[in-house]
């Protein structure tokens, strides 16, 4: 079918604080491996797409870094947002892009930059039989990882009735993210993690946009005469989500099972690095001495540990930053009481 892949790598991961800066954000960090996050994925994806048909949509700041990171990508399919607008708003300069290249019945799969996915061939192909169903069902497709834990981080999504047998199905409601209670009910009633990975003809999106969402299609104009300042100076801010998935009809739901994590916080390398005998999870120059269920990241400076455990520790650019498992999550907190001359250290 020769789909194409977008890669949504603008967002700025204020979790992964103090490492994650503007300049340096979470996709551009090696929190899984040796290699940044964005780089894991083009990785990942390459053997199913081909780099020139791939795009990756990031922030005008970003894009000379990603551009130097990701030298087999054309330069002009790193496309550089003027300014933060929702996935909604990025999806359609990307659909718009993928018609103008290839045509409105391309296949496009669309991803983030910033996951960890353990099983990378059942990866692929998931993606490429959930771009197969969008074309022969000229629908939108989401892809509902199968949870392995009841997680109130994610948003979950209630598959209904099966679409000619196969194994997709129509999408009956999506769940904001649950409390925990709820979303351990979800995870036995069947219902899958919200992931943020579609599948869809770029014209049949394109349509959808055009019909559902009011914040969007206006500018739809300004994206066919190429003018990516104008048509994102002109839309509303929404997510894909909630502009077009929960209004539109025509949304299917694949289950998937590969081991797909979001790398939410400091705590989730817990589950994505491996981890010693006394489960810390480490990166760099660390030393532990009776320590247990700790995550450590040091760049360019010595972490010793001693009689202590679940905690996280980060150190690199000359700032250490020590807080425990369980507020790890809750860094926004942490950062609205800081002064901006350490939060916002470059």
């Amino acid at each position: 079918m020769n789909p194409w892949t977008v890669i949504l790598a603008g967002g700025v991961g204020s979790r992964f604080w103090p490492l994650s800066t503007p300049r340096r954000p979470k996709q551009l960090l090696p929190l899984a491996g040796s290699d940044p996050l964005l780089l894991d994925a083009v990785t990942r994806l390459a053997p199913l797409v081909p780099a020139e048909r791939m795009l990756i949509l990031t922030n005008e700041q970003l894009a000379p870094v990603v551009r130097t990171l990701l030298p087999d990508i054309p330069a002009g399919n790193v496309i550089a947002e003027p300014r933060s607008a929702g996935t909604a708003p990025a999806l359609a300069w990307a659909a718009m892009e993928v018609q103008r290249q290839a045509n409105a019945g391309t296949a496009m799969i669309c991803v983030h930059a910033d996951w960890c996915i353990s099983d990378p061939a059942a990866f692929r192909t998931t993606l490429a039989r959930a771009a197969q169903v969008a074309a022969e069902q000229q629908s939108l497709v989401t892809v509902g990882v199968v949870p392995s834990r009841p997680d109130p981080g994610f948003g979950y999504i209630q598959p209904g009735s099966a679409v000619n047998g196969g194994d997709a199905r129509r999408v009956a409601r999506f769940v904001e993210k649950p409390n925990r209670a709820t979303a351990a009910r979800m995870v036995s009633d069947g219902y899958l993690w919200n992931s943020g990975i579609f599948a869809w003809r770029a014209g049949d999106f394109l349509a959808e946009v055009t019909a559902h969402t009011p914040e969007v299609a206006p500018a739809l104009p300004l994206a066919a005469r190429g003018d990516l300042r104008g048509f994102f100076d002109a839309v509303t801010p929404i997510s894909v989500d909630q502009g077009v998935l929960e209004r539109s009809a025509r949304v299917l739901v694949l289950p998937g099972d590969f081991g797909w994590d979001d790398v939410g916080t400091w705590a989730a390398l817990h589950r994505v690095r491996k981890t010693d005998a006394e489960g810390n999870a480490t990166s760099g120059d660390v030393h532990l001495v009776q320590a247990r269920n700790n995550v450590v990241h040091a760049e360019g400076e010595t972490v010793v540990l001693y009689g202590v455990s679940d905690l996280v520790v980060v150190s690199g650019g000359g700032m250490t930053m020590v807080t425990t498992i369980e507020k790890a999550a809750d860094l926004k907190t942490l950062l609205d009481a800081l002064p901006h001359s350490v939060r916002d250290r470059p």
